[in-house]
């Protein structure tokens, strides 16, 4: 018995009936043989962590604009608090842990620069919308290694595709959005209560907000401290799980202060006067060279232009969703702003 066939053996004794197990996928876009050793979310996991669109995930928004100070979120470490997040309670309801991971570390590939601001602006002028999800979707399809993609398993790319849930519920009645993977599901839930926390975190060390300010009938259930309040959603997810798989939930009384907590951010952080100010700015960035790359595509660089799409939009599209907030800024000011003369 090869190595790969002994964890999946494993799987088959430790996993809940329920789990989505390794051996059982749908499979992958493309024909490929299995790893001797890894089982293929394994596989995918890995193949993800290794990709230029996940490094490039440190330099990209979270909430604030571009951070000098070493401790707020990027792209990146959000996505690894959710990474955690997702394993702890898929390992606690003995679900299947590289799926969850694979998901969870692939679910913002395709984010853009300035976080939501850029996402907001590149579905307002790109003909057809823009969502992140789709683009990420798009990342590990067809735009890594220079156009091959990553060939990922059908369970981690539908996983990916329906992680957000915008403004929406965190436990959507509509079958077109739910996972049809627990793991999935889990990554979906995981997302709402890393960056609800963080995003609390971050406000607080940018001053935006203060702890009084935080809804009191919100800390009453959820805890104090920024520990407290994940350990007690998380709990409550698994607790609240266990008894009912295959189904996911969490007791409503959590749930509703997790909503709460949400819209008070909405509205005194991420439309914060203070914030937004920036962001809108940040936003006419990303139209301006939009629209310069559309006029003058040759003026993008030479590397981005593969994948399959002949539309201009599209590798428009795909080269200014790819970058990092400073190399934004690098370009525009190489296109848009006068560089100084250098006599020798």
């Amino acid at each position: 018995m090869n190595v790969r066939a002994m964890l999946e053996e494993q799987e088959r004794l430790i996993f809940a009936p329920c789990a989505t197990f390794s051996a059982t996928s749908k499979g992958r876009l493309f024909e490929a043989p299995r790893c001797a050793i890894r089982p293929v979310y394994q596989h995918d996991r890995d193949s993800i962590i290794h990709c230029k669109s996940f490094r490039r995930l440190k330099h990209k928004t979270q909430v604030f604009l571009a951070p000098t100070g070493d401790h707020y979120r990027t792209r990146l470490t959000h996505t690894l608090e959710v990474s955690q997040i997702a394993r702890t309670i898929a390992k606690a309801l003995r679900l299947n842990e590289d799926l969850t991971e694979a998901i969870a570390l692939g679910h913002d590939l395709g984010h853009t620069p300035f976080g939501h601001a850029g996402e907001a602006v590149l579905n307002k002028i790109h003909p057809g919308g823009f969502r992140h999800e789709e683009q990420s979707l798009r990342v590990v399809d067809l735009l890594e290694r220079n156009g091959k993609g990553l060939n990922l398993t059908h369970e981690v790319r539908e996983g990916i595709l329906k992680h957000s849930k915008g403004f929406g519920a965190m436990f959507p009645e509509e079958d077109a959005q739910q996972n049809q993977t627990l793991e999935g599901q889990i990554v979906r839930i995981a997302d709402t209560i890393a960056y609800v926390n963080h995003d609390i975190d971050d406000a607080l060390r940018a001053g935006i907000i203060s702890a009084q300010d935080l809804p009191q009938d919100c800390l009453d259930v959820l805890g104090y401290t920024h520990a407290k309040r994940i350990n007690t959603m998380v709990c409550d997810a698994i607790y609240a799980s266990q008894d009912r798989l295959p189904c996911l939930s969490m007791s409503s009384e959590v749930i509703q202060a997790t909503e709460e907590l949400r819209s008070f951010l909405t509205q005194r952080v991420y439309y914060n006067a203070q914030t937004h100010d920036e962001f809108r700015k940040a936003s006419k960035i990303i139209d301006e060279l939009y629209h310069l790359f559309l006029e003058y595509p040759e003026k993008m660089p030479i590397e981005t232009k593969h994948g399959e799409s002949t539309d201009k939009a599209q590798l428009v599209v795909d080269f200014i969703a790819g970058m990092s907030d400073r190399y934004t800024f690098k370009i525009y000011g190489n296109m848009f702003l006068p560089q100084p003369w250098l006599v020798m």
